[in-house]
């Protein structure tokens, strides 16, 4: 509760005095001895009019829905990514709040600290609205893609949306396994995967990703570019219509 009160209140100091975004330091380890202060953005939906006040941004925050953030290269040294990442991510949603925290080498996608540091920032933003979140959408690049596999196993929110760019499911086990959860059949999923992607190959993981959509016994589509690079770059560039199609309105 002290560490969600330390967010909430940094927020709330920041949200008034700055354009978006909003930063802010979340903890992540054990209550009173964080491992990690990880570096969080939370972007906020932009007004047709820049001169209107804070307060009429934030009134017209509380209508809008969440896109979480989940940048790769986590074992960087590089720990303030999300931070850093979210920004050009967030102009791809200007009507959505998007928030985009930092994974850094042992504090990883897959630990329940970061994913407890997923919900931290989520919950400041439910304060700040005065709205819980009840609902979000995942997009995760890389072993980003971890992230939001990972949170939709173990987040304390439902999910509606899911993109998973140049993933590899497979590093936490099976296909048939992780798609029984049932908390990984609801809303939809979406794969977008490249031929050329030189860190995870296609005939790795084109595999995985079909037979986790025969599994997981909700939407669930792969699209394959036999051209697309593993980098974010390429799929910002080249396949910006699956992106968008891939988070609904």
């Amino acid at each position: 509760m002290m560490r969600l009160c330390f967010v909430v209140a940094l927020l709330l100091t920041c949200v008034f005095a700055y354009a978006a975004p909003d930063s802010l330091s979340v903890p992540v380890g054990a209550s009173g001895t964080p491992s990690f202060q990880s570096p969080t953005g939370i972007w906020w939906p932009k007004m047709a009019n820049s001169k209107k006040s804070q307060l009429q941004k934030y009134m017209r925050s509380a209508k809008s829905s969440v896109v979480v953030w989940f940048h790769g290269g986590m074992g960087s040294s590089n720990c303030e990514k999300g931070l850093i990442a979210g920004s050009d991510f967030s102009s791809l949603y200007p009507d959505k709040i998007v928030v985009s925290v930092s994974a850094c080498r042992e504090n990883h996608w897959v630990t329940k600290g970061m994913m407890d540091a997923v919900d931290a920032a989520l919950d400041s933003v439910a304060a700040l609205r005065k709205s819980p979140v009840e609902k979000v959408s995942l997009v995760g690049i890389s072993d980003g893609s971890l992230g939001v596999l990972v949170y939709s196993l173990e987040g304390r929110r439902a999910v509606d949306d899911r993109l998973l760019m140049s993933s590899f499911g497979g590093f936490l086990g099976e296909p048939q396994a992780i798609a029984s959860q049932k908390k990984m059949q609801t809303g939809r999923w979406r794969f977008l995967q490249g031929g050329k992607d030189r860190l995870y190959p296609s005939d790795k993981t084109v595999p995985w990703i079909t037979e986790f959509c025969k599994a997981v016994q909700v939407d669930c589509e792969l699209r394959f570019d036999p051209d697309g690079e593993h980098d974010w770059s390429y799929w910002n560039n080249k396949r910006m219509d699956w992106i968008h199609e891939a988070i609904r309105k």
